[in-house]
């Protein structure tokens, strides 16, 4: 099988989270475990940092990988989904492992995962176990799929646990409260080894409190001590940080959210130098500064076009929209269109609540099974006064808000990762290397978005 035959026979074989929705997730450890056995235990051969939380854990991955490469460390990235092509999900110091690695570590492997029956994501990730060892990675920085306790990245022992968030998201999975999910996130929290909590409540804090008693877990609080004193957005683009150890820095990434997810990295950073990472300042100015260049980020408050201004995000839920909505209200337009879908798994009727009342919709839905079809979401849209028209695909909705677009006006597409990623895959989006000239780069041949966990 070639790289495109490979990739479907693995979307084909194993349950995915896009295809199926609930059905693709398992719950427990021993396929994951099974998998590494006979991979000979990769993730034993490099330091680990594991990431979890409901919101900001993709950015605050990324962002801690580029300040360990501008450090000069060999740093695996594992994150999902992807939203272009699946090489996205492995990395190292930036650059996806290669169409080659994929086809022959299924080759390789596949009389043994076959009776085994894993889900897509724990496959992959026992794919990107040992495609890091294979890399001599110095650390690796891995991002949990859903949950924390039960996600198959849970077999790693880590130096580091950093917890960003918590709030009501994928309830049928992690439960109905928010000291629910905590206590399930809370589940990647080691023995002995230290972890950094970004955000709490008052029913979320006692939940990781008392784990990390339980397991003698050293714990930081980023709330505590801010390590972000002062931010703000910056005409071109990112935010400013005025930070309590690192001086002035700027951030690439500039969601409203932004900051709260700096104030984490930063804290998690400094446990890494207590750990005996050698990292400088000057590396964390430029890793922070450079984030989506060194690693591939995208879909982050991303700027597509400056005339007009388009602009897309990948905040799927209430809480990401809560900042989102802020954020749009924020900017200076003539007239904001929004071209907007979600996924049947989020909470569309409150986040529909949150969107501006003075713009113009497009509604649309993604290419995935689990899309709200867009003439349901332009009916309770209705009912919250916003209007708009009805657009079956993501492409056609895009092209007439961009049709229909006028000196000053702001195009905004979001609601789902599903929906910036048809976006991007529709575009003449970046590769997923990053090393290239602009004018150089080509448009990937694997369009499809997987959520597979």
């Amino acid at each position: 099988m070639n790289y495109q035959e490979t990739i479907q026979y693995l979307y084909n074989s194993t349950p995915v989270f896009e295809h199926v929705g609930a059905s693709a997730y398992k719950e427990g450890l021993d396929n994951s475990l099974a998998l590494d056995k006979h991979l000979a235990m990769p993730h034993r051969q490099f330091k680990t940092i594991h990431v979890a939380g409901t919101n900001g854990k993709g950015s605050t991955a990324h962002t801690l990988a580029a300040i360990l490469q501008a450090c000069g460390y060999r740093v695996g990235l594992y994150t999902s989904p992807h939203l272009i092509d699946f090489r996205e999900r492995i990395r190292v110091n930036g650059e996806p492992l290669s169409e080659a690695y994929v086809v022959n570590f299924v080759a390789k492997h596949r009389d043994f995962f076959e009776p085994l029956h894993p889900s897509f994501f724990e496959l992959t990730t026992a794919m990107a176990f040992s495609y890091f060892a294979e890399s001599s990675v110095d650390v690796a920085v891995i991002e949990v799929g859903l949950g924390g306790r039960l996600d198959c990245t849970n077999i790693i022992s880590p130096v580091l646990s950093v917890i960003t968030n918590i709030s009501l998201d994928h309830t049928g999975f992690l439960g109905n409260t928010l000291a629910q999910i905590a206590s399930e996130k809370a589940g990647i929290i080691k023995k002995e080894t230290p972890v950094v909590v970004g955000e709490t409540t008052a029913e979320t804090r006692p939940m990781f409190a008392n784990k990390a008693k339980e397991m003698h877990a050293p714990m930081v609080w980023a709330e505590e001590k801010p390590e972000v004193l002062q931010w703000q957005h910056r005409n071109e683009g990112g935010i400013s940080l005025q930070t309590r150890s690192f001086g002035n820095v700027v951030f690439e990434l500039g969601g409203n959210y932004q900051h709260h997810n700096a104030n984490t990295i930063l804290t998690a950073t400094l446990q890494l130098q207590t750990l005996g990472f050698a990292i400088t300042a000057t590396a964390v100015a430029q890793g922070m500064a450079n984030v989506c260049q060194s690693t591939g980020l995208q879909g982050r408050w991303q700027t597509l076009s400056t005339t007009p201004r388009v602009i897309c995000d990948t905040g799927h839920n209430v809480a990401g929209w809560q900042y989102l909505s802020t954020q749009l209200a924020a900017q200076s337009y003539r007239t904001l269109r929004m071209v907007f879908g979600m996924v049947d798994d989020k909470d569309l009727d409150t986040v529909l609540t949150l969107l501006p009342k003075d713009a113009t919709y497009y509604f649309t839905q993604a290419s995935t099974h689990r899309a709200v079809p867009s003439e349901i979401v332009a009916q309770k849209a209705e009912q919250n006064a916003l209007h708009g028209h009805i657009y079956n695909k993501v492409r056609t909705a895009y092209d007439a808000a961009l049709n229909e677009a006028e000196e000053g006006d702001l195009v905004f597409v979001g609601g789902s990762s599903y929906v910036v990623a048809d976006l991007l895959s529709s575009l003449e989006t970046p590769p997923i290397t990053t090393n290239r000239p602009e004018n150089q780069r080509k448009t990937s041949t694997l369009f499809q978005l997987k959520f597979a966990y």
